[in-house]
């Protein structure tokens, strides 16, 4: 299968996610701006997961174009990484109409740690099949930035039974961790331009 098919089903299926997320949110049934307080958590929930969805496009792209060629390894370990994806919207919603629990915030942590799971098995799918002597094995090396998102996301499950705001925290930490793109794998995919 040419990437470029693999791609813009990647593209296509995260689309949609946003579409679904931002639909869920509802509009105040009150006309003045004291009606839009209560939205705020959800408002600010699905700010959070655009942006743990963008930056997953972002990273996704880079290393699909980094990517010499594709097998079925690679093609169903995508598809486990769209499948965390996919619950992102459910979570969002009930974390935002629920901020403060505990079972909300551990369980959008947990679709969190789930999805970056999957993308490091993306990750090692494609280094499997291109060899860890490739420019993309250089480029990630030891991979610190996932390996410390992946911690923080399991401290930050055991946290929401804790302190939700302590979890919250630590979700936004790894985004913001990863808000500027893999400038690893982003060098190697405009090499490959």
């Amino acid at each position: 299968m040419p990437k470029t098919r693999l791609e813009t089903f990647s593209d296509g299926v995260i689309a949609i996610i946003i579409t679904i997320m931002v639909l869920e949110i509802r509009a105040p049934h009150g006309g003045d701006l004291a009606a839009l307080q209560p939205l705020l958590p959800v408002f600010l929930s699905y700010v959070l997961s655009f942006l743990f969805l963008g930056i997953y496009w972002n990273n996704h792209h880079h290393l699909l174009h980094a990517t010499k060629r594709l097998n079925g390894r690679i093609m169903w370990a995508n598809l486990h990484l769209l499948f965390w994806l996919s619950l992102i919207p459910f979570t969002t919603r009930w974390l935002g109409e629920h901020h403060g629990g505990s079972g909300p915030t551990a369980l959008y942590g947990l679709v969190l740690l789930m999805a970056a799971v999957a993308y490091t098995l993306l990750q090692n799918a494609i280094l499997v099949l291109q060899g860890r002597d490739s420019a993309l094995a250089a480029a990630l090396g030891s991979d610190v930035k996932g390996k410390l998102s992946l911690a923080s996301y399991a401290v930050a499950i055991v946290l929401a039974f804790v302190n939700q705001w302590l979890s919250d925290a630590l979700y936004v930490f790894v985004a913001l961790l990863w808000l500027i793109p893999d400038r690893r794998i982003e060098g190697i995919a405009v090499e490959r331009s």
